[in-house]
């Protein structure tokens, strides 16, 4: 059995769909009163942008939703073919959560619809100078209706023993992918830890320690995925056990755990560091030890004099027309990975012909 064929064999793909009506349509010329000796710039140079149709508050609710589900594959799973890869054991746990989302989804959707018009109305009453070009673009509640939904499916994916052996590489090369996104995942985790509770604290409260679990837990479920994880995971149970039962966490022990949360920040750290702590163990015959990397240098864990940078998502501000126009030169652009899309209707297509 290939390494590759190990990991999806211990591994379901959970795939979130959740579609959520956006309430903007696209911004013409017409829609704008420019003053005299005004003009735009030319369709080559820029393009409009869009025009919100109701309060975007009242979608909040399905974006929260949304996150949250993505947020529960994440905290024992890891992103994959546009969806996430979760261990087996997982899945029923898994399944249960996202079945409430998708119940409270169906709630607020019912909720939304049924007082759609009085939003549309609220808002034109709130922007009277735009009411015409508000109203004329104002969609059904039947088309609304078709633009709300949240579903899920989780399902086993294989490698397919027919395809070309160039092939059968670049899908073993995203399977393998795994282990660096499993490591950057945790490095985004421990920095949230580090600057949100740790950095700069001479004491903090057990709450603190619950993101470190989180990860620890992620690590073991996931440590099929990297022969390094299990002793990052056996050092983190080793700090947990020494940590008092009661009381504020000050001291030498808070600064072992500001020590590894900065180590488990940086991915190439920590794979290093747990190369190092398996180089003085006797070497392991089983088959279920999976390497994608080749062996690098030991590290040694060391409390560091300055944080690692925060790894954050930024997102561009965008101009904001008495809350009305949104980016009025920026094109809508959506990123699609059609590699993604044809490994996952590969995998897919084994595992349902199986």
């Amino acid at each position: 059995m290939t390494q590759a064929n190990i990991i999806l064999d211990h591994v379901v793909l959970v795939k979130v769909d959740a579609t959520i009506y956006g309430a903007r349509k696209k911004l013409k010329k017409e829609d704008l009163v420019l003053a005299d000796g005004s003009k735009l710039p030319p369709e080559d140079l820029a393009s409009l942008g869009s025009k919100r149709l109701l309060d975007p508050d009242k979608l909040t609710v399905f974006n929260r939703l949304k996150k949250e589900a993505e947020r529960i594959c994440l905290r024992v799973g890891t992103r994959f073919l546009g969806g996430f890869a979760v261990p087996v054991e997982s899945a029923a746990s898994i399944t249960a959560e996202l079945e409430r989302i998708a119940l409270d989804f169906a709630a607020a959707k019912t909720e939304f619809i049924a007082g759609y018009d009085a939003a549309v109305t609220d808002w034109v009453v709130r922007h009277p100078e735009f009411a015409g070009i508000i109203e004329k673009a104002v969609d059904s509640v039947e088309f609304v209706l078709t633009r709300l939904s949240f579903d899920y499916l989780v399902v086993s994916i294989a490698l397919p023993e027919s395809l070309p052996e160039k092939e059968i590489e670049r899908l073993e090369s995203k399977i393998g992918s795994l282990s660096g996104q499993l490591f950057h995942e945790i490095a985004v985790d421990a920095n949230l830890l580090v600057e949100q509770s740790l950095l700069g604290k001479e004491q903090v409260t057990r709450s603190a320690l619950r993101p470190i679990k989180r990860i620890r837990d992620k690590l073991d479920g996931l440590g099929f995925l990297d022969h390094r994880v299990a002793p990052i995971v056996s050092t983190i149970d080793d700090l947990l056990a020494r940590i008092p039962n009661k009381g504020a966490i000050e001291g030498s022990i808070l600064q072992e755990i500001l020590a590894t949360a900065m180590l488990l920040s940086d991915p190439d750290k920590t794979r290093r560091h747990g190369e190092g702590l398996l180089v003085a163990q006797p070497p392991v015959d089983d088959e279920e030890v999976i390497e994608y990397a080749e062996p690098e240098p030991s590290a040694v864990l060391v409390i560091p004099t300055a944080p690692t940078p925060v790894i954050t998502e930024t997102a561009s501000n965008t101009p904001d027309f008495t809350d009305l126009f949104e980016g009025i030169f920026d094109d809508e652009f959506e990123a699609e990975s059609t590699a993604d899309d044809w490994a996952l209707e590969v995998l897919l297509d084994k595992s349902q012909t199986d």
